[in-house]
């Protein structure tokens, strides 16, 4: 798209800034493989060896010596969610399906969105997959870990010394 010249254009006709946006950005999901929409595949999920085709999000912390991670899955019901610790991991998987049909007149309208998720989050050493536990309510997925005993926190000073066969240097 061109536009004319005006007062804040020096020459006669430029380009559309937001043109040259675009092009970068299919040139981007090109090279990457990504389908146009200009998501890019930053995500691998590794349980399906292919790409999640959503991401939801998480919010992670620490309360009542527990830690908490609070998943939105808008839409979804418990049901269609997965949540395990194996190897030192809390893995959540899902797959939300949703239709929407309306008839009216001479008018017939559906749609339909799928899409799967995985996530795994590291969990610190010593945690006991039995005492994990998971709640389900309007949409949000609560998982609450209980964190293990830790032991001396307070901080300890390493000393540092010369490397066997190293020259001291001179005073």
């Amino acid at each position: 798209m061109l536009v004319k010249k005006s007062a804040l254009t020096p020459s006669g006709l430029v380009r559309d800034p937001f043109a040259l946006l675009r092009e970068m950005t299919g040139e981007f999901d090109r090279i990457f493989g990504a389908p146009s929409g200009g998501q890019l595949p930053l995500v691998r999920n590794r349980e399906l060896g292919e790409l999640p085709d959503w991401t939801p999000q998480i919010d992670m912390f620490e309360k009542d010596n527990r830690l908490v991670a609070r998943v939105d899955l808008p839409g979804m019901k418990k049901d269609d969610v997965k949540v395990d610790v194996s190897d030192g991991y809390l893995t959540i998987f899902g797959e939300r399906k949703r239709e929407t049909e309306e008839k009216k007149d001479r008018l017939y309208r559906t749609e339909r969105e799928y899409g799967t998720f995985y996530r795994a989050i590291a969990l610190p050493d010593g945690v006991k997959p039995e005492e994990v536990k998971a709640t389900f309510a309007e949409g949000v997925l609560e998982i609450s870990v209980p964190l293990p005993v830790r032991t001396d926190q307070r901080p300890h000073r390493i000393q540092i010394e010369d490397a066997p066969g190293a020259a001291k240097p001179a005073a």
